[in-house]
């Protein structure tokens, strides 16, 4: 209890800070993965090979080294900044914003995979009658495919929603104020490393837990029926 008293409305902000990086990075994702999963799938072949290059590239790349990239690689030698240099948070505002952008193109190869395995399990024929009624190959895949491959892998993608918000302790190693990064504070200031790890286990469990029943609730309201 003493702990909480002492840390408590910095563990609100830790843990504030951790979902917004979730939400952020889970929108971004899922935007970016549609595309990709697109890419894959199309008739074009540079196309399929820049989508398999990228899921090739970045499912096989630590997700450290990709955020340390971001800060390092993009906006200390390459000047890429996404926030105003003159803003007083500048510092806090882009490595915020670089570690979403590094969450992002990271989980974006995973959704992407869950997608076409979606994509994989809708009956060719029903792509085949899109065709033939004259629909182009983005109106049968937004109208037709796609929408019963998202019903297809909400539960995987589910999974990967959880294992983006406990990724998103990487986030630490750029400076983001994360829980990961209060939880090292904690543990050099504090005696009572396992009362520490508890609060951030039970954090992150209370973070993740409704996650997995809210998806797993609603892949079985929104199953294709075959």
């Amino acid at each position: 209890m003493d702990l909480l008293s002492k840390y408590g409305s910095q563990l609100l902000e830790a843990f504030w800070t951790t979902i917004q990086l979730t939400v952020l990075s889970a929108i971004g994702s899922l935007i970016l993965g549609t595309i990709l999963a697109a890419m894959r799938v199309s008739p074009i072949p540079v196309a399929r090979a820049v989508g398999t290059a990228y899921v090739t590239i970045f499912r096989n790349t630590p997700l450290t080294l990709i955020i340390i990239f971001c800060l390092f690689g993009l906006s200390q030698t390459l000047q890429i900044h996404l926030a105003p240099q003159s803003s007083p948070t500048f510092l806090v505002d882009n490595n915020f914003r670089l570690a979403v952008l590094g969450l992002t193109v990271y989980t974006a190869a995973f959704v992407c995979e869950s997608l076409r395995s979606g994509i994989n399990t809708v009956h060719l024929g029903q792509s085949e009658a899109g065709r033939s009624l004259g629909l182009t190959f983005g109106q049968n895949l937004g109208f037709i495919v796609l929408p019963q491959a998202f019903r297809a892998v909400i539960a995987p993608l589910g999974s990967v929603l959880i294992a983006l918000t406990k990724n998103s302790t990487i986030a630490s190693v750029i400076g983001v104020a994360e829980a990961s990064l209060l939880m090292k504070t904690m543990i050099e200031n504090e005696a009572a490393i396992f009362v520490i790890g508890g609060i951030f286990a039970l954090g992150f469990v209370i973070l993740t837990l409704p996650t997995g029943l809210l998806f797993g609730w609603l892949s079985k309201r929104f199953e294709v029926a075959r």
